[in-house]
């Protein structure tokens, strides 16, 4: 696995890594407070590219590959994660099922759009009774002449209350299951029979909006399955590992910034006449910190590099998550102890981490569905 990265993504990451600090950094208090993400950064983030950088440059993206878009993510990682969290959602889960698995002709409708950040996208699987057990889906589609109508309810879907578009699986053969009677679909916002819930009001992650999606006879074009019908089990994985390599290297990224936040206050706080810094107490969380951080970035350029040389990451893409997150809560755990009482306040930044870092142990697969994962394939070797 080569540790060198592209010119072309080195740039990308340099670009990112402006925007973030420049840009998005000064106004993240703002969207915690508000609970709202300035229109203006998510015009620059379009201007950028960073709505479409999973989206191949023929539909008006800019075809990163994995590795690219894990070094993209983890510089969004470093700030506000509600704010990441709509860019990743809308690149990760909610674009790759379209363009690995969607027609020519779902490709050249809503790809150039969703690249170019005009309509922005969404992933529909879990439900109040189906979350880590996907298979148990109660969501049902029935082939009605040209169309397939949908009913039943999602819940917690990220980017829904601002989503035009929407990746989403219903039971098509209840006898089958999951082996060959689940299809994936996409759905627009203003399809007949289609709404949205009530916003939910979450831990952290401001700025970032989840809702429950209703369906009540929704009328869908038969054009409009991704994929096979009744591959949607097999489908849905496959779009999740990637994802989770993408939510992985956002953890990385949140880990580095907490780091140097941490080792700075670190430098300035005084106690005993001496900074803090000179404790080996605190040298010692500094350096578990840092090596455990490292080897969660490992973990994902890993997954990354496989997702390029055109391999398996089932097992790969769940260490990654699974690693990366748990790190991540050690990090802003281990930050807020070393700033004390700041640590806990919130007009500080490690207050806001340490909220949004325990949801990155639940979704995507809660972290307990991925060690059965990797088991599942340890034992399978």
């Amino acid at each position: 696995m080569p540790f060198t990265l592209s010119p072309e993504i080195e740039q990308m990451k340099q670009m990112v890594k402006n925007y973030v600090e420049k840009e998005v950094e000064p106004y993240a208090q703002q969207i915690e407070e508000e609970d709202k993400i300035p229109q203006h950064l998510i015009e620059m983030a379009k201007e950028l590219g960073l709505f479409g950088m999973s989206i191949p440059e023929e539909y008006g993206g800019i075809g990163l590959n994995a590795v690219g878009k894990a070094v993209v993510l983890e510089q969004l990682g470093r700030t506000h994660n509600g704010f990441v969290s709509l860019i990743s959602a809308h690149t990760g889960i909610g674009s790759t099922g379209l363009v690995k698995l969607a027609s020519e002709e779902l490709k050249q409708k809503y790809l150039p759009a969703m690249a170019a950040g005009e309509k922005i996208a969404a992933f529909a699987l879990s439900e109040p009774g189906a979350g880590s057990d996907a298979t148990n889906l109660t969501t049902r589609g029935e082939k009605r002449g040209d169309k397939w109508i949908l009913n039943g309810t999602k819940h917690f879907i990220t980017n829904a209350p601002v989503a035009d578009v929407f990746t989403v699986f219903a039971l098509t053969d209840k006898e089958k299951g999951a082996k060959g009677g689940i299809t994936a679909f996409l759905i627009e916002k203003d399809f007949k029979g289609f709404s949205i819930g009530k916003v939910d009001k979450k831990m952290g992650l401001r700025g970032s909006y989840t809702a429950q999606l209703i369906f009540e006879d929704c009328e869908v074009p038969e054009e409009n399955v991704i994929g096979e019908v009744g591959m949607g089990y097999m489908s849905a994985l496959k779009i999740l590992g990637e994802g989770r390599v993408g939510l992985a290297a956002r953890a990385v990224g949140s880990c580095d910034k907490l780091i140097e936040l941490s080792a700075s206050y670190a430098k300035e706080r005084q106690q005993f006449g001496k900074p803090i810094a000179d404790n080996q107490a605190i040298q010692w969380m500094l350096a578990d910190m840092a090596t455990e951080t490292e080897a969660a970035r490992m973990l994902t350029l890993k997954a990354a590099y496989m997702i390029d040389d055109g391999k398996k990451v089932i097992k790969e893409a769940s260490m990654a998550k699974l690693y990366a997150s748990d790190v991540f809560n050690k990090v802003a755990d281990k930050a807020v102890q070393i700033h004390g009482g700041m640590g806990y306040v919130a007009d500080y930044p490690i207050e806001r981490f340490y909220r949004d870092a325990r949801i990155t142990k639940i979704y995507e697969g809660t972290n307990e569905i991925q060690r059965l994962i990797i088991a599942r394939k340890v034992l399978e070797a």
